[in-house]
């Protein structure tokens, strides 16, 4: 039998609160034991620990001001609506009323006498005004010739008699001359002649609705401001082309129009007429053109001669051509565009060489173009009437001996 084991050893004994701990040998690489200062606890004078504060307190929100109710408004019921007198009748089955009082009431049984209904006397307008009011006038009788507002025509194209220049749409303005050179032609033993690019102008125009008994013609409107026309005979004269009043600076402009239609250019494709009424807006091209393509004699003008002795042909023209739109019934024009524009022609002749090599062209091949004005400038009076252009010119001889010589009259 194996002897029995005796009693477990005893735990050593714990050290005593206080007592210090032995030090442990300093070890290689070991921290040595830190010194720990007891915490100091603040007092007061009589020795009585005080609490520990924070170093910032925090101070509370303050409270939000009582905000100021609406007074308090008391509502008082509306009382209700009186009973009609024949349900009080009714109600009171006890006791007819007396004679004159009321009637008598058809139907059911027990028929017993009601009072008559009392209506109240309306003090309105409708009833003062003996039921009409008064601040309407009474019905107007048709055809009394009243305002288009009383008729109620506003939107009426026959009440819209008037059109203004901001209603009317002009688009594709177009103004140009041919970029070729003018042509020369020496067929004939009499006359050379000569043909200048054309001059092209063209626009796009909507015009809003025309009125009853009106009428408007839209159109281009041309006139000459300058011309000088010179064809030079040797050292013997010059033959001119001249426009006498404008010349001498008694007017401004002179019509080019084409003596028929005053004072449009043509009557094709140069206007567009629109007879009201019309109620929609109408649409439409005008378009124009112009060149030059005279003849002048080889020999002086005056002379019964047919020696060619012609040496120099000079012209310088300016035109203004405007995109009108006119009222026939009123005279009235608005003015939609206005368009200036010029035509020089220089050639030499040499009367020695033979026919169809005398002439050159000399200076500028190409013409200028025209320019389309920004702003719209207004037409001189005389360019809306007659004469015209061909009609007014003369034809002058003026040689450098002697005394100007009328060759061809005015018309």
């Amino acid at each position: 039998m194996s002897p029995c084991p005796g009693p477990p050893p005893s735990p050593p004994p714990r050290a005593l609160a206080g007592t210090p701990r032995p030090a442990l040998p300093h070890r290689r690489g070991a921290v040595p034991p830190l010194s720990v200062r007891p915490r100091r606890v603040p007092k007061d004078a009589a020795g009585a620990v005080r609490p520990r504060f924070p170093r910032y307190r925090v101070a509370p929100a303050p409270l939000p001001l009582p905000v100021p109710l609406p007074p308090v408004t008391h509502v008082v019921a509306a009382e209700p609506p009186a009973r009609p007198a024949h349900r009080r009748a009714r109600a009171r089955l006890g006791r007819h009323t007396a004679a004159g009082e009321g009637r008598k009431r058809r139907g059911g049984s027990g028929a017993f006498a009601l009072p008559a209904p009392v209506r109240a006397p309306c003090s309105g307008r409708r009833c003062a005004a003996g039921g009409r009011r008064r601040d309407r006038p009474p019905p107007r009788a048709r055809g009394d010739g009243g305002s288009a507002a009383a008729m109620g025509c506003l939107q009426s194209v026959a009440c819209k008699a008037r059109v203004r220049r901001e209603q009317i749409v002009v688009s594709d303005v177009s103004a140009t001359i041919e970029p070729a050179a003018t042509a020369i032609e020496e067929s004939s033993p009499v006359v050379l002649r000569y043909r200048t690019p054309y001059f092209r102008a063209s626009a796009r125009v909507l015009m809003p609705p025309i009125a009853r008994r009106h009428t408007w013609v839209v159109g281009w409107i041309q006139a000459c401001n300058h011309m000088e026309f010179y064809n030079t005979y040797s050292d013997l004269g010059v033959s001119s082309w001249e426009l006498p009043d404008l010349r001498e600076g008694r007017v401004k402009a002179i019509s080019d129009s084409d003596g028929v239609s005053y004072p449009w250019y043509g009557n094709t494709t140069e206007t567009v007429t629109l007879v009201g009424p019309t109620n929609k807006i109408s649409r439409f091209s005008v378009s124009m053109n112009d060149n030059f393509y005279p003849s002048v004699t080889w020999a002086v003008p005056v002379s019964n001669s047919n020696v060619p002795l012609l040496t120099r042909i000079k012209r310088d023209q300016s035109f203004t051509t405007w995109l009108v739109a006119m009222n026939t019934t009123t005279k009235e024009k608005i003015i939609l565009q206005t368009i200036k524009w010029r035509m020089r022609v220089d050639i030499e002749v040499d009367p020695m060489q033979l026919l169809g090599q005398r002439a050159r062209l000399v200076g500028r091949t190409q013409q200028e173009q025209p320019r389309i004005l920004s702003r719209m400038e207004p037409i001189p009076p005389n360019a809306l009437v007659k004469p015209n252009a061909n009609d007014a010119q003369v034809l002058m001889w003026r040689p450098k001996r002697g005394q100007p010589i009328v060759v061809i009259p005015p018309k």
